[in-house]
Parts: structure tokens; C-alpha cells; sequence
């Protein structure tokens, strides 16, 4: 009779608590609960009551005073997380409602009769304590024992979708290694076809609510491959559903991820070759048993397809070993078949929308494959495809873009779009620095076409600034860039047209580089265009100098832009090999009759003072020892290195752009420099001596090595002492002429203040003399007695 008393109190128990579970009452219930599981296992009649015990926990939980979540938080979430240890309980209807109960946390339902003196628990509660006693762990663990029971196997499931909606839960899946197994299970019998929609939408929030890397990396075992492509294939051959090919898509998606991890198998399964066959078989139209019996339905779950299979092959693009299965199934002309005028509105496939958004992802992925399929690339003539197409884009035929899609931006009436992404894909292959590419490229006048373009786009930018002109004209400025870089005849080609259209990019307003549009990567672009296309040829640097180049780039040098001064005075110096250059930088003068020698120490000043090199109020050498050290030198310690391997003092120099003022004054001379106050000249005494300083303390970090190491014979460390006064001398050498020009120019400054003394003494004293002469006049023309006096002699004379 125990059993059957055990049963009918249990029955009480479930009766007493139909409206929901106080939280201090859930540890007994969960004690009950436990006792009630072990029961099962012998006896069957307690399957039931387990059932209806489980059930309460699906019921809103009731709270006395609004502390209580906070007390039995422990208790509670141990609790819920014994419902995933049950799940070992050897009962499908036990499971099953163990998975129904864990479901109903996500329907929250208003409370019904509430007991006397309670409340409703807050209608998250249960959530939080379930991610707190980790049960989405445990129930994802639990999956291995329902592999073979396909109900309970799609129930589970079915709560894992509700877990996985939280972060905590699917970080603590993954530490099952939930993402390897659901991918494996999606291959398995389905005869519901949920099986596979259920895990591909727990995979979708593993992957959204927990790092990428891991999710790929668990993904990137040959089994997981194999499993997403067989699937991926049934649905694709066999799908005909609407959902089939938005489930489609989803795990395309994955694929695309996967195919980022080189890791990943994607060739050895053979799924790379076939997304990159799906990819290009439409537009090559040549049979391959991979697509035999696909037909694509032009639908936009279709139209995503077609896009997610251009991501991939992109994606592949960047993996060295994918390289030769592009090359093999016609990626090359299967993307080039785009490149080509938008014709008419419509198309028998696709909307004009689709086929334009279709027709610039291609281009976008052709600027990644053509560099790593660059015979490929000659063999299709794609310089010339690309050409023809970008002198359609700056013709005057109407064409109204729609703009729609994420390549398409700023392209809405207009052909810019198409523009940017061939221009991208030129920019990509030429920067290959390919002689063949090269000479097919210029062979077929593109300098001449692409200096067209440039004046386009720059008098559409006139109109009105935009962030596509900007990157245009940049784009097609290191074009020619790299075109004209190394060949002479190119250049002077170049320099017939392009100087008139390279010089306004230096005219550019000053306050357009701080926009953040781009007109300081055009700046750029233009001035290593100025680099690469003028420098190097006579006739080019003649005519830019005669068209005022020399002032604009001193003007600019005159902003003091960090960024810009070091390119600037490199350019400078490359300019100064010819003999009318030191002319124009002499003749130039900036605001308030700036020179260019005074503004060049100005720039030395600033630098020194960015480094931390010591300098006194007057600008003089305060350590005689480390003259032109700045103060991140001083901090290194002494480190032994390789002949190879440049110091501190070697690295500096090309980091600085002392060197480079140093090297300019070199061409326009020391001396004779106008307008220098005794500022500039104690600044420009150190200048002078620069090189001397600096192999002076490449000699310092000698010693300090040569010593770090080992003891030197007598004879070097005399020499190195030597060497060392030679630099220390120098230094004194120099001190002492900026002393001489501070005392000259106190000298100077007193006679200018006697001489200014004098000249207002001398004021003073003419006045003192226009005062009395005044006062005579006053007096011999006003006053009465004066001039009854002067009445009298006339009346005596």
C-alpha cells in the first residue's frame, strides 16, 4: 500500500500548487522531484506523477516579499537546472515534457489565481535562473540520448531554439561544442523536414551571439564540411519551397565564413568547386555534372544566391590554394561578362535593379580575382572590357542607376558607381606592377583615356563635393602613378595633358582637409602622382615649374601639416636637380613676406620641439655631448646590433624630417639668405652642422656598443676618444657662433635704441624751438604792449 500512498499524496502535492510555485517551496518540490525520478526507474506508475510535477514548473512562480527572487536565487537555479539532468530519466513522455516546461519560459502567460499574500515572480525570471544554473548546457548534452528517438529529438531542439536566443546559453553550448554537433546533425533522417530548419536556426544564434572565430573554428572539421554541403545540395536540387531556399541561402552564408578559415576543407570536400560552378555556370553556359538538373528560377531568393556566390568566390579569392579551381571553371569570364553598358532597361532574367546590383558586386570581386588570375586576365582582354566600359560611363548616353544596394551608394542617376568599382578593379591589377599589364594597358592609349576621366570627375567634384569623385580621381591618380613611375616615354606622354589637370588638386582648399570626404587621400594621391609622373623627366618638371607648381607646393608646405610636409619636402629636393627650382623657392614668399628659409626653420623648430631635443630660450645647444638627440634616444638603453640593422640615430633620420630641411638648404645654400632675423640664424647654425652631429652620435653608439661588449685595444679608444672631441668640438664650435650672432644682434638692437633715442631727443628739441618761435610770433602779433611799442617807432620813423 506504500506505492499507492506515495502516488495519492503526490497527486495532492501537484493539486496544491496548480496555480504556481512559491519560491520558498521549489528546493522541497526539487527534492521530491529527484525522489520521484529514481522511482521511474523501477516502477512506471511514478512516470505520471513526474510528468505533473514537471508541469508546475512551467507555472508562473510566486514571490511573498519582492526580496525573495533574490534569496533563492541559488535554490532556483539549481532547480531548473535538475530538469536537464532528468532528461536521463528512461521515459520519452518524461523528456518530452521536460523540454514543454523549458518552452513555456518563453510564453509568458498572465498569472490566473494567485495564493493569499503573493505575488507574480518578475515574467523574466525564469530565464535568468536558467542561464544561471547552466541548463542549456545540460539539455544540449542530453541531445546524444535522444539520437535515435526523432520526436524527443526535435522537442529538445525545440527549447535549444529558445535558449540560444540569450548569449549566456549559447556561450555555454559552445563549450559543448554545440556548433560541430548541430552541424553534424543536420544531414541526418528528417522524415519532418524540421530537423534541418530547427538546427540551422540554433547555429544562426550561436553564431550571432557568440564570437565568429569559434563558431568557425568548431565548423572547420571535414565532417562538418561535408555535412552543411550535402545538405546544402539536397535544398538546392530538391528544394522547391520558398523556406527551402531561404534555408538555402542561411547556410550559404556559413559556407561564405567558412571558406575565410584556410583551415577549413572547403577544397578537400570539393564544396569550393562547387559554389565557385554555381557561381559562374549562368553566365559561361557550359554543362558540369555539379549543376546538372539546377535550374535557377530568377526569384529573389535566387537573386541573394547569385550574390552570397560572389561573396564566396572573393572570399576564395584571398586563399592561395583556391587559386587553381578559379582559373579551371571560368571565374574570369564569368565576372567580365558585366563589364559591359546597361543597355536597356530591363533584362529577360533579371530587373534592371538586380542586374545593376548583380553587374557591380561582379566588377567589386573581379578588383579581388584578377590580380591572382592574371593570364587569365590578358586572355580575356579585360584592360580592354574595362576601358570600353569606362568610356560609356563618361559618355552622354542616358542611364539611370538605382543606387539601391550597398555597391550601388551614391550611384542613384548616374554611372559613378560603375566608375568606382572598374576603376577599383584597374587600380587592383596595375598595382601588381606587371609589365605585360602594363604595356597591354598603355598600348591601348588608357594615360591618355584615364587623364579624360580625371577631368571629369573633377568638374563633376566642382559641382558638388562627394566622397565617390574623391575617390575616383585618387584612384585614378595612383593609376598613373604606377603607369608612369618608371617610364620615360610615359611621362613625357603624361606631361602634355596631365600637368594642367594635376595642378589644381594643389590649389585645393585648406579647410576641405580637415571634411573627412577624402580630399586628404586625393592630396595625396596627387602629389605621388606629381612623384612618379613628373619627377624624372625635363620637359615635365619645366612646364610644372612654369606653371607656378614650385609656389603651390611651398604653399602648401606652408600649412605645416604633419602629414604633408615630409612628401613635400621630399618632392622638393627631387625638384632641386633642376637648376630653376632653388629659383622659385628663393623668389617664394608666404604670408607677411615669409621666406622660404624662414619657413623651413620654422618646420626644424617645431620638429625639434616634437622630439624633446634640448634647446635653450634662444634656440642654442644646451647638451654640448648629444647636441641633436631627442629625448626618446636618450631613454634607450644600450642594445648590440647587427651590422644590418639600423640604430636609433640611422632610424631617426628617416622618420624626421630634419634630414630633409637639412638637405634642402643644401641646394639653396647657407648664406645669403634674406630676411632671416638672429632667431632663425642661431636655429640655422645648427642646421649647418647636422650631418656632422649625426655621424658624431652614430660614432656615440659605437662606443657605447664596442664598450657594452668588450674592452677596446689602447690605439681605438684613443681614436674613439678622439672622434668623440671632434663631435663635441663641433658642437662647442657651433655654440659659440650662435653666441656670436646673439651678442651681434644685442650690439645691433642697443645702437638701433641710441639711434632712436637721438631721433626722439631730437623731435623733442624741435619742438621745444617750433614752441618758442610760436610764442614769438604770439607775442608779436597779440600782445598789447607789444604792439603799442611797435605803434610809437612807426609814428617816430
Amino acid at each position: 500500500d506504500l506505492e499507492k500512498e506515495q502516488l495519492k499524496t503526490l497527486k495532492k502535492v501537484v493539486k496544491h500548487f496548480e496555480n504556481g510555485l512559491p519560491l520558498e517551496d521549489i528546493a522541497q518540490i526539487n527534492k521530491i522531484l529527484n525522489l520521484c525520478a529514481e522511482k521511474t526507474h523501477e516502477q512506471e506508475a511514478f512516470t505520471e506523477p513526474l510528468c505533473e510535477l514537471i508541469k508546475l514548473f512551467g507555472l508562473p512562480f510566486q514571490k511573498r516579499k519582492s526580496s525573495d527572487e533574490v534569496n533563492y536565487t541559488s535554490a532556483v537555479s539549481q532547480s531548473i537546472a535538475q530538469l536537464g539532468y532528468l532528461m536521463s530519466v528512461p521515459s520519452s513522455q518524461v523528456k518530452i515534457q521536460i523540454c514543454k516546461c523549458i518552452v513555456s519560459f518563453y510564453n509568458t502567460k498572465p498569472p490566473g489565481k494567485l495564493l493569499p499574500g503573493y505575488q507574480p515572480a518578475s515574467a523574466n525570471y525564469k530565464i535568468q535562473m536558467a542561464e544561471l544554473g547552466g541548463l542549456a548546457e545540460t539539455l544540449f548534452l542530453s541531445l546524444e540520448l535522444v539520437e535515435n528517438q526523432f520526436t524527443e529529438k526535435l522537442w529538445v531542439l525545440k527549447a535549444l531554439q529558445h535558449l540560444s536566443t540569450s548569449g549566456v546559453n549559447c556561450k555555454l553550448m559552445m563549450k559543448a561544442q554545440a556548433a560541430s554537433k548541430l552541424c553534424l546533425c543536420l544531414n541526418g533522417v528528417d522524415p519532418s523536414g524540421q530537423l534541418v530548419f530547427r538546427s540551422s536556426d540554433i547555429l544562426w544564434n550561436l553564431l550571432e551571439n557568440t564570437s565568429k572565430e569559434e563558431f568557425v573554428n568548431q565548423l572547420s572539421s571535414l565532417e562538418c564540411v561535408q555535412a552543411l554541403q550535402e545538405v546544402f545540395v539536397d535544398l538546392l536540387m530538391h528544394g522547391f519551397r520558398n523556406c527551402d531556399h531561404q534555408l538555402r541561402n542561411d547556410l550559404l552564408v556559413i559556407a561564405s565564413l567558412l571558406a575565410e578559415n584556410p583551415a577549413a576543407p572547403m577544397i578537400e570536400s570539393g564544396f569550393a568547386k562547387l559554389l565557385i560552378v554555381l557561381a559562374t555556370f549562368a553566365e559561361v553556359k557550359l554543362r558540369n555534372p555539379f549543376v546538372k538538373g539546377f535550374k535557377l528560377t530568377y526569384s529573389c531568393e535566387d537573386f541573394e544566391m547569385k550574390k552570397l556566390l560572389f561573396n564566396v568566390v572573393g572570399v576564395l579569392s584571398k586563399n592561395p590554394a583556391a587559386v587553381h579551381l578559379l582559373g579551371e571553371n571560368h571565374v574570369m569570364p564569368a565576372l567580365l561578362y558585366y563589364v559591359k553598358p546597361n543597355q536597356k532597361p530591363g533584362f529577360p532574367d533579371w530587373s534592371a535593379a538586380q542586374y545593376e546590383e548583380l553587374q557591380l558586386h561582379a566588377i567589386s570581386v573581379l578588383a579581388s580575382v584578377a590580380p591572382v588570375l592574371v593570364d587569365k586576365y590578358l586572355s580575356c582582354q579585360a584592360n580592354t572590357l574595362l576601358l570600353v566600359f569606362l568610356e560609356w560611363c563618361v559618355g552622354q548616353e542616358p542611364f539611370f542607376g538605382q543606387g539601391n544596394s550597398f555597391h550601388g551608394t551614391g550611384g542613384r542617376g548616374n554611372k559613378l558607381a560603375q566608375m568606382r568599382y572598374s576603376l577599383r578593379a584597374l587600380r587592383s591589377v596595375v598595382s601588381l606592377y606587371n609589365d605585360a599589364v602594363h604595356t597591354n594597358f598603355c598600348d591601348q592609349g588608357a594615360i591618355s583615356q584615364l587623364l579624360d576621366i580625371l577631368q571629369y570627375a573633377a568638374n563633376k567634384s566642382k559641382e558638388k563635393d562627394d566622397a565617390i569623385l574623391l575617390e575616383i580621381q585618387a584612384d585614378i591618380l595612383f593609376i598613373l602613378s604606377v603607369l608612369c613611375d618608371s617610364d620615360l616615354s610615359r611621362k613625357e606622354f603624361f606631361s602634355r595633358e596631365g600637368i594642367g589637370i594635376l595642378i589644381p588638386f594643389f590649389k585645393m582648399d585648406p579647410m576641405k582637409l580637415c571634411s573627412g570626404l577624402g580630399h586628404t587621400c586625393l592630396l595625396f594621391s596627387a602629389l605621388d602622382c606629381l612623384w612618379s609622373c613628373v619627377i624624372g623627366c625635363c620637359s615635365a618638371e619645366d612646364s610644372f615649374i612654369e606653371k607656378q607648381g614650385i609656389f603651390l607646393l611651398m604653399d602648401l608646405l606652408a600649412l605645416k601639416e604633419k602629414k604633408l610636409c615630409s612628401i613635400i619636402l621630399s618632392i622638393l629636393i627631387e625638384f632641386c636637380d633642376n637648376s630653376k627650382t632653388t629659383l622659385h623657392i628663393s623668389t617664394w614668399r608666404g604670408k607677411r613676406d615669409q621666406t622660404a628659409a624662414n619657413l623651413l626653420i620654422q618646420l626644424w623648430r617645431e620638429e625639434e620641439l616634437d622630439l624633446g631635443v634640448r634647446r635653450d630660450q634662444y634656440g642654442r645647444i644646451v647638451d654640448i655631448k648629444k647636441p641633436i638627440a631627442t629625448s626618446f634616444q636618450k631613454e634607450q638603453k644600450v642594445i648590440p646590433l647587427p651590422a644590418n640593422c639600423p640604430s636609433f640615430a640611422i632610424m631617426e633620420m628617416s622618420e624626421s624630417i630634419r634630414a630633409k630641411i637639412y638637405s634642402l638648404f643644401c641646394k639653396l645654400g647657407f648664406e645669403n639668405l634674406p630676411g632671416l632675423p638672429a632667431k632663425d640664424c642661431v636655429t640655422l647654425a645648427i642646421i649647418q652642422r647636422y650631418l656632422d652631429f649625426k655621424i658624431g652620435e652614430i660614432w656615440s653608439e659605437i662606443c657605447a656598443e664596442v664598450k657594452e661588449e668588450f674592452r677596446p685595444v689602447t690605439a681605438d679608444e684613443e681614436a674613439l676618444k678622439i672622434i668623440s672631441k671632434v663631435s663635441e668640438d663641433t658642437a662647442k664650435t657651433v655654440v659659440a657662433v650662435q653666441n656670436e650672432v646673439l651678442e651681434s644682434q644685442h650690439h645691433y638692437e642697443i645702437r638701433e635704441e641710441e639711434k632712436t633715442y637721438n631721433k626722439l631727443q631730437a623731435m623733442h628739441t624741435q619742438r621745444e624751438s617750433i614752441k618758442k618761435s610760436w610764442e614769438n610770433f604770439l607775442s608779436r602779433t597779440s600782445n598789447y604792449e607789444t604792439l603799442k611799442v611797435r605803434n610809437l617807432m612807426e609814428k617816430n620813423i
